[in-house]
């Protein structure tokens, strides 16, 4: 049974990797456009203050059930990560209030952008909500992910990550 559930784990990985791949099969590497540059919760992140290792950039809404059906584990997997990548969270359409009570009741403890009118979500290629977005340390999308993911599904992608690029 364990045998049988690696593999499909590994089917998944190759998706993802499908996925976000070129029309030569060659992963799409393209420069992440700016973060928001509104803060949410602090610190305030850029891109330039990313480089130097992988991020995890999380859209969502409070509004959005999915949104809230990942966040606890958006939440663990930022205590886990123990300096393999940043987590960064953009809250995207909503209002601040709504936005922060999310964060509090969630104890989301990442930085948190905000990007109130979805412009940032839309030159991300984001259609809807929730997505993540994980960017190299260079600052290069290497993969989006849409829907709800879980603290495996996101460290299946880093591992992804570290394979393409090592």
């Amino acid at each position: 049974m364990h045998r049988w559930l690696a593999a499909v784990e590994g089917v998944i990985v190759v998706a993802i990797i499908a996925i976000s791949a070129g029309a030569n099969g060659e992963p799409s590497l393209r420069e992440a456009p700016p973060l928001p540059r509104a803060v949410l919760q602090p610190p305030g992140v850029t891109l330039a203050s990313l480089r130097g290792r992988p991020a995890i950039v999380v859209f969502w809404a409070s509004t959005c059930a999915p949104c809230i059906g990942e966040a606890p584990q958006i939440a663990a997997l930022a205590e886990h990560l123990q300096g393999r990548a940043t987590l960064v969270g953009v809250d995207s359409k909503d209002h601040r209030p709504a936005a922060a009570a999310f964060l509090h009741r969630f104890r989301w403890r990442s930085p948190v952008l905000t990007d109130g009118e979805g412009s940032v979500a839309k030159r991300y290629g984001i259609p809807r909500l929730p997505a993540t977005v994980i960017l190299d340390s260079d600052g290069r999308i290497l993969v989006r992910l849409q829907g709800p993911q879980t603290e495996a599904s996101l460290n299946r992608a880093l591992v992804a990550r570290h394979r393409r690029r090592g």
